[in-house]
C-alpha cells in the first residue's frame, strides 16, 4: 500500500474511534441518568461579590439629558435642495448634524533657504516646532494615541497607516514610540513626585508582567489626581520604598529608620552602628552601599538580610524626612505595601468571604449572614465618608461586634478573626475620611497594562519598557485631570492648532487638597 493510501487509511480510523468515543459518552450519559445519578460538575466562573455598586445610594430620579448637538460645533453647512414641483412654496429648512472624521495623508516638501554668510558660513532655515525626522507632529500624535490609548499592535498600526496611504515600515513605528521620549518620561517623573509630595492618600497595586522574556512586577502608584507605573524586576518591600523615593532617593537615618529597623528586628548591634555615626544622609544608592560596607553590615541570601532591612529603614527615614509620613498607603493586603499609615481594601476582605466554599446547609446561613453584616458596615462608613458625623465609636462598636462572631464554621471564624486583626488598618476612614474603602481606581488603571500585556506578550527593550509605562501612565492622568489625551500629544508634539496643555506636575499641585 503506497503512502496516499496509508493516510486514508488512518483518517478512517480516526474518524471511527472519535465516532466511537461519542457514542461511548452518551451510553455513559444515559446510564447515568436511567440510574438516577448526576453528572459531572459544570464549574462556572466566580463573579465578582458587588458590594460595592449594591451599597451605594441609589438617584432617587434620573436628569433629563440635554441635547447633543449642543456640545458640537459645527465646521461646514451644506444646503440640499430637493426636487419639488412647480408652485411649491419654500417653508425654511430642517437641520440634520452629521459628524464626520477626515483622515488622509499629507506630503510636505520644506524648502529650506540656505544662506551664504560674509563670514563664510552656511545657514539654513530651521524646520518647523515638532518636525523630528521624516513624519511630521500630527503623525506621531496618531501613533501614540493609536497604541497606547487605542491599546492597537505595532504590526495593526502599521497596516492602518499603509492603508490610509502613508509610506512606512513596523520597525519606524517602532521608532516612533520609543525614540525621542524623554521629554514625556520628564513629565511622567514629575507627575509622580508631584502626587507624592501633595497626596493625602496613595492607593497601590500590581500585576505580572514581562520583560526581556523574564516575569517582571508593574507597580501601579496613584491617587483621584494622577498614575504612574513602573515595571521592575522585583518584588519586595524594598522595590516598593525605591520607587516612592523616585529616581534621586535619599537614604537618610533618623528616629523613624531606626524605629523601622527596630520593628523588623535588625539586630541591637548593627542598629547601634547606623546611629553613632556621624553620617546621617546619604545621596543615592552607591553612597548608601559604601557606607554599609564601612559599618560591616552583611548583605545575606537568606531571610532575615541586615542589609536589606538597614535599606529599607534608611529609605523610609528619607520618605519622612519628605513628609511622606503622614499619607495613608491603601492597598490590598500585599504584605510589601505594608508602611507607614496603611489602610487595607474592604471589597478585598470581604471577597474572601464571598468565594468561601460552603459544605452544608448550616455553613451557607453563616456565610450569608456574614456577608450581610459586612455589606451594612460597608454601606455605613461610605455614608460616614460622606457625612462625618459623630457617630465614629458606634461604627468601631458594630466593627467589632462583628468580627467577634463565632459561627462554628471554622474556616470563616478564620476570616473573621483575621478581619479583627486588621481593624485599624480597615477603619482608617474614621480617622481620615478622605481615604477611599477600596482599591478599585487602582485596579481599573491596571486592567489598561493587563489589556497591553495580552496583546503585545512583554517588551524587549528597556526603553520599550519605560515608554509603555510612560504613556500609559500618562493616559491615565490626563483623564483624571479632566485633559483628552489627544490634545496633550498634540501640545507637548507642537501640533498646529493644538490647544496648549499646562504641566501636569503643576495641574497636580493645583488640585492637591487643602
Amino acid at each position: 500500500m503506497d503512502g496516499a493510501g496509508l493516510r486514508g487509511l488512518l483518517l478512517q480510523v480516526l474518524e471511527e474511534n472519535a465516532a466511537l468515543r461519542a457514542e461511548v459518552a452518551a451510553l455513559r450519559e444515559e446510564n447515568r441518568r436511567l440510574r438516577g445519578l448526576k453528572g459531572p460538575p459544570r464549574l462556572k466562573p466566580s463573579k465578582p461579590s458587588g458590594m460595592e455598586k449594591a451599597t451605594e445610594a441609589k438617584p432617587r430620579g434620573r436628569g433629563r439629558r440635554g441635547p447633543k448637538n449642543a456640545r458640537l460645533t459645527v465646521d461646514e453647512v451644506r444646503i440640499l435642495r430637493p426636487e419639488v414641483p412647480p408652485g411649491s412654496r419654500f417653508k425654511g429648512y430642517e437641520d440634520f448634524v452629521v459628524q464626520d472624521l477626515v483622515v488622509e495623508p499629507r506630503v510636505i516638501r520644506y524648502r529650506r533657504e540656505r544662506w551664504l554668510t560674509p563670514q563664510g558660513a552656511t545657514v539654513v532655515a530651521p524646520l518647523p516646532p515638532g518636525v523630528a525626522g521624516h513624519f511630521g507632529p500630527e503623525l506621531r500624535r496618531f501613533v501614540l494615541a493609536q497604541y497606547h490609548q487605542g491599546q492597537s499592535t505595532v504590526e495593526r498600526t502599521t497596516t492602518l497607516l499603509k492603508d490610509i496611504g502613508i509610506d512606512i515600515s513596523k520597525r519606524q513605528v517602532l521608532r516612533l514610540l520609543t525614540a525621542g521620549q524623554e521629554g514625556f518620561r520628564a513629565e511622567d517623573r514629575a507627575v509622580l513626585r508631584a502626587g507624592l509630595a501633595t497626596a493625602a492618600w496613595i492607593s497601590v497595586d500590581d500585576t505580572g508582567a514581562r520583560h526581556a522574556d523574564r516575569n517582571a512586577t508593574c507597580t501601579r502608584i496613584g491617587d483621584h489626581r494622577f498614575t504612574a507605573f513602573t515595571t521592575t524586576p522585583a518584588k519586595s518591600r524594598l522595590n516598593f520604598l525605591e520607587l516612592l523615593a523616585g529616581a534621586e532617593p535619599a537614604y537618610v537615618i533618623n528616629a523613624a529608620a531606626l524605629a523601622y529597623m527596630r520593628a523588623r528586628q535588625l539586630p541591637g548591634p548593627l542598629i547601634a552602628r547606623l546611629a553613632d555615626h556621624p553620617q546621617r544622609l546619604f545621596p543615592d544608592k552607591a553612597a548608601w552601599t559604601a557606607h554599609l560596607d564601612a559599618l560591616a553590615i552583611p548583605a545575606r541570601a537568606r531571610h532575615p538580610d541586615p542589609a536589606r532591612i538597614a535599606s529599607e529603614g534608611a529609605l523610609w527615614g528619607g520618605l519622612v524626612a519628605r513628609g511622606f509620613e503622614n499619607t495613608v498607603i491603601l492597598s490590598d493586603d500585599a504584605g510589601q505595601f505594608a508602611l507607614g499609615r496603611h489602610a487595607l481594601c474592604w471589597v478585598h476582605a470581604e471577597r474572601l468571604v464571598y468565594k468561601l466554599d460552603t459544605f452544608c446547609a448550616r455553613q451557607a446561613r453563616a456565610k450569608e449572614a456574614v456577608r450581610a453584616g459586612i455589606w451594612d458596615l460597608y454601606r455605613e462608613l461610605k455614608a460616614y465618608r460622606r457625612d462625618p458625623v459623630p457617630a465614629a465609636a458606634a461604627l468601631r462598636e458594630r466593627f467589632d461586634r462583628l468580627v467577634a462572631t463565632r459561627t462554628g464554621f471554622a474556616t470563616l471564624d478564620r476570616l473573621l478573626a483575621r478581619m479583627q486583626a486588621n481593624r485599624a488598618e480597615l477603619l482608617i476612614a474614621l480617622e481620615r475620611p478622605e481615604v477611599p474603602l477600596h482599591t478599585n481606581d487602582a485596579e481599573n488603571d491596571l486592567r489598561a497594562v493587563v489589556t497591553r500585556r495580552k496583546l503585545s506578550g512583554g517588551t524587549r527593550s528597556d526603553a520599550g519598557r519605560t515608554c509603555r509605562d510612560t504613556f500609559l501612565g500618562l493616559s491615565k492622568t490626563c483623564a483624571k485631570l479632566g485633559i483628552r489625551f489627544w490634545d496633550y500629544l498634540g501640545a507637548r508634539l507642537h501640533v498646529p492648532g493644538a490647544p496648549a496643555v499646562p504641566s501636569l506636575g503643576r495641574l497636580i499641585h493645583q488640585a492637591a487638597p487643602a
